[in-house]
């Protein structure tokens, strides 16, 4: 006969069911994409990149696609009670700005829009 292997449990310790990887909600993906499109059209950036893995969702922003990504922002679910789930990462990988909420985070770049704009 064939031998039976057990299918992994998808709940974690607590007994809650754990989503495989994480992922961005409809209405941060808008808002990420949003001002991926504005700084499309004020000709900042050029292409970008998404990478859903088990403990955090990326979404990085490149200048050029040969480049590191100039700004890279992630959700990390595991730090939402301490630091707060949200993080913007500039091209060395340095820590520009984390928080609980996605738009303060996204404040910096939002503002370096302004003065793109502005020239």
């Amino acid at each position: 006969m064939g031998t039976v292997t057990p299918f992994p449990n998808p709940r974690g310790p607590s007994g809650q069911l754990k989503p495989s990887q994480v992922g961005f909600e409809r209405t941060e993906l808008n808002r990420i994409l949003d001002l991926y499109g504005r700084m499309v059209a004020a000709g900042h950036w050029r292409d970008y990149a998404m990478n859903f893995e088990k403990d955090f969702a990326s979404f990085s922003a490149f200048r050029r696609a040969a480049e590191r990504p100039e700004v890279r922002i992630e959700k990390r679910p595991a730090l939402r009670n301490r630091q707060g789930m949200w993080a913007l990462l500039n091209e060395a990988g340095m820590i520009l700005k984390r928080g609980h909420e996605l738009v303060p985070v996204l404040a910096p770049v939002e503002r370096r829009l302004l003065k793109i704009v502005g020239e």
